[in-house]
């Protein structure tokens, strides 16, 4: 089997225009690539209609139907039956194949039928239809096969959408709408990414269950969103808290960010201005400083959604698996746009070596194809905590839009912190000698300096003594900063970062 090319993403009167276009030059084989099987029939019935020529479904569960009758062909449900049945009939028709790519990567002789009917189109008007992600086409079968895929749902299909439901219910039991015009903003913001036969049943529930559509209805599909996102275990939909006024110092880093706010929040003034969409930034540094902070923060200060993509979720034992799961993942992203994508330890993805027989070094070049042609505004925050680990390819200037590096926090920084977190367990930094603690930490990260004032904390509460100055004091003379037990590693990062890299500081 071969791989199956790009396909073109297309509107839906597009798409029907370049399929009919596509069957008349007789091309006897069209990958659909979408898994929205209702909305690909309809659009594929109406092809039909347009063309005057019969229109048949297959799928594994009803055999081969023609769409008008829904009277299943005998023995038809077997795919190869079904494809024998076509070819000796030899019938102009469009016949929209539903869930038939697994079977093709399992059987070699289903993929050789395949391509024979294919070959039959030649001569007489119609074509096979396959629908569904990842379908990998027979060698032989490549000529006379092309590749398309319907755009994703526009905000104004989610708009019509919300009307049709509420017409719809309407008619069966009284539906109350009490959302203003900015929550219907963002209902349609949170429903972005969403197929709308998802959407539909996200929002038809939330409406019965007590008879209205409101603001809180908001919550039940941001809940659902993230479970259709994190259906597959590639992509995590992170919930975020954390703005930039959580994180202490990097003024650079925050600078940059905001000078590029507005191309998320003004994009056609930024279009007019010659100005794209940002690709992303690589955020190296020492551990516990506070990168991953960071990617949550780009999120919350740009108002777009945040997606986590583990490394590790992305290998799979089997040949070819890893890639697919990574082809998902960019294709949800993708969806999902504009969003951040939050790649942490990316070195773990696309570490160099050959120990993994060379997977990771094919993800790496999915990896810098996505980044050069990807289809949707997709803004990558990818944090390293070891560069010797990744290919020099990744780190190519004009790869992510800027290099960061962040290094242990200065002192008035770490007095800032220390502030942050204090006052988060609801304490007045004014009682604590802030500049003591900042100078008594020198060489702490930011993440071991958190982890004072937690263990101060605790001490507090089981000793039942007061939370002081002196207690944090105490905590700092016991811990043992990474500055002190990885000098030496620390030392080689802050050397090859220096020239290559900005400073967040």
């Amino acid at each position: 089997m071969k791989e199956s090319k790009k396909s073109a993403t297309l509107k839906d009167d597009d798409l029907i225009k370049e399929i009919t276009l596509l069957i008349r030059s007789r091309y006897g084989l069209i990958c659909l690539e979408t898994v929205e099987e209702e909305r690909a029939e309809s659009l594929l019935k109406h092809l039909a209609d347009y063309m005057r020529l019969p229109f048949f479904v297959w799928s594994i569960n009803h055999g081969l139907q023609r769409a008008v009758f829904r009277k299943t062909v005998y023995g038809t449900a077997d795919p190869k039956m079904a494809l024998d049945h076509i070819a000796i009939s030899k019938f102009p028709a469009v016949y929209h194949l539903q869930g038939l790519g697994p079977f093709l990567d399992e059987d070699r002789v289903l993929g050789a039928k395949l391509t024979q009917v294919a070959r039959s189109f030649t001569k007489i008007e119609g074509a096979l239809v396959l629908t569904g992600r990842d379908i990998q086409i027979p060698e032989a079968a490549m000529p006379h096969t092309a590749f398309l895929s319907p755009s994703p749902p526009r905000r104004q299909d989610y708009a019509d959408l919300i009307q049709q439901i509420y017409r719809d219910l309407s008619t069966r039991m009284q539906v109350k709408v009490e959302m203003s015009k900015k929550d219907l903003n963002q209902l349609l913001n949170n429903l972005h990414g969403l197929t709308l036969l998802e959407a539909e049943k996200i929002l038809t529930k939330a409406i019965i269950e007590d008879g209205r559509l409101a603001p809180d209805d908001l919550q039940a599909v941001i809940k659902a969103k993230k479970a259709v996102i994190e259906r597959e275990g590639l992509l995590e939909y992170f919930p975020v808290e954390a703005s930039m006024s959580d994180i202490a110092g990097l003024v650079r880093l925050k600078t940059w960010l905001a000078q590029r706010k507005s191309i998320i929040t003004e994009p056609k003034r930024a279009e007019q201005y010659g100005l794209v969409f940002p690709k992303g930034i690589l955020l190296l540094g020492v551990p516990g400083c506070g990168k991953s902070l960071c990617a949550k923060a780009v999120a919350m200060e740009w108002r777009l959604p945040l997606l986590k993509m583990d490394p590790s979720n992305l290998y799979n034992k089997y040949i070819g698996e890893s890639e697919k799961n990574f082809k998902r993942a960019m294709v949800t992203s993708e969806k999902m746009s504009p969003v951040v994508l939050w790649i942490d330890e990316i070195e773990k993805a696309f570490s160099s070596g050959d120990e993994d027989g060379g997977v990771s070094l094919r993800v790496l070049g999915l990896f810098l194809s996505w980044m050069q042609e990807r289809k949707g505004d997709v803004f990558v925050v990818a944090t390293c905590n070891d560069v010797t680990r990744l290919p020099p390819e990744l780190l190519r200037k004009g790869r992510f839009d800027e290099i960061f590096f962040v290094d242990l926090p200065q002192e008035k920084t770490r007095e800032a912190i220390f502030k942050i977190h204090l006052s988060r367990r609801g304490y007045d930094p004014k009682i604590f000698d802030l500049c003591k603690l900042a100078e008594a930490t020198d060489g702490f990260s930011g993440a071991e300096i958190e982890q004072v004032v937690v263990s101060a904390l605790y001490t507090a509460f089981s000793e039942g003594t007061p939370f002081t100055t002196n207690l944090l004091l105490e905590e700092v003379q016991k811990t043992r900063p990474l500055m002190k037990t990885r000098a030496e590693h620390i030392q080689a990062l802050r050397q090859w970062a220096k020239g290559r890299t900005v400073s967040a500081q």
